[in-house]
Parts: structure tokens; sequence; C-alpha cells
């Protein structure tokens, strides 16, 4: 009776001169920069909305990389250092930057991600692609100050959320309107 761990797939990759000029912009067209909309708790996790101007879409994420999330983009300080603040520091030791996450596919409701590390040391220049995934990447994008991108072909073939969004948020601001009159 063994147990089954998640694969983890590195790639090495000589480091292009087009990627060392900059990040975005060696960027290919087959993809879409997104940033994070919102955060909302379910039933059975949270969901995260990411988009950009042309839509708006959703990943579920168990409830506590759903909170790291959160806490990220509330700027909240931890006392100790919690597992994405852990693997950032392992980063950090081995001089490993990450360049950013790419969520680039999407199979029966499960999204797939890819976490692009750019190592420089002593034995030269590598880009290093991990499997991961995009609740675990999200964290570390956001953690990190870098950039989330999805395979254009998955953006194209999600559910834009947009509008129930937009709902959504309208709601949670009548609601904390109701609390603030309430209080004073």
């Amino acid at each position: 009776m063994g147990h089954r761990y998640p694969r983890v797939f590195l790639t090495w990759r000589a480091l292009a001169p087009a990627k060392r000029r900059g990040h975005v912009d060696a960027m290919p067209n087959d993809v879409v920069p997104v940033t994070i909309k919102g955060v909302m708790p379910t039933a059975n996790g949270c969901a995260v909305f990411l988009g950009g101007d042309e839509k708006t879409f959703v990943i579920y994420v168990d409830p506590s990389v759903g909170t790291a999330i959160q806490m990220t983009l509330n700027g909240v300080k931890k006392e100790r250092p919690l597992t994405h603040d852990l693997i950032g520091s392992i980063f950090l030791g081995l001089g490993a930057t990450l360049e950013h996450v790419l969520v680039n596919d999407a199979r029966e409701g499960t999204f797939f991600a890819r976490l692009l590390l750019r190592m420089e040391n002593e034995l030269g220049r590598k880009l290093v692609e991990i499997d991961a995934r995009p609740s675990d990447s999200i964290v570390l994008a956001l953690q990190q100050k870098r950039p989330i991108f999805v395979a254009r072909e998955v953006f194209d073939g999600v559910e834009d959320m947009s509008a129930i969004l937009e709902k959504v948020l309208k709601q949670q601001s009548e609601e904390n309107g109701d609390d603030d009159e309430k209080r004073d």
C-alpha cells in the first residue's frame, strides 16, 4: 500500500537572451496577463477570480490556500512562516527567482500551472520550469510580486464570470455599507 505523491516536472533550459531583457516583453502572444480580481469563500473552499480586461474566470481552491491568497493580498504579517513563505525562502537560498506563473491547461474543471524560475549561480544561468497547482503558484506570484499569465487557449475556453463577480462585489459593498451605517 504505497502513497501517491504529486509529480514534479523539472525542465532545464539555457536562459535565452530575449528572456533576460524583460519578463513581460519576452512572453509570446499566446498568453494573457491576469490579476486577482477577488477571493470569495464557498461551501468547499474559496473561489479565486482571475482576469483581465477581456473577462474574468474562477479557479476553486482549498480553504487554506484561499486564506493564504487573501492574507497576501491584504498584506497580513504572520508570526511564523507558512508553507508558501518557506518555499520563497528556499528559492532565495538556492539563488532562484520566480519569473512568472503560467496557468497552462484546464481539464474537466481542474487547472494546471507552471512556475518559471530563473536560477543564476556559479554554474551558470538556467530557467527551471516546475509543474504546480495554480493555487500555490498564485500565492507565490503575489508574495514575490511576479506576473500571472494564462495560456490563450485556456483563457478562451473558460466561462466569463465578470458579471457574477460584479454582482457579488456589489452585494458585499451594500452589506458593508449597512454595517457602516449601524456603527454610526
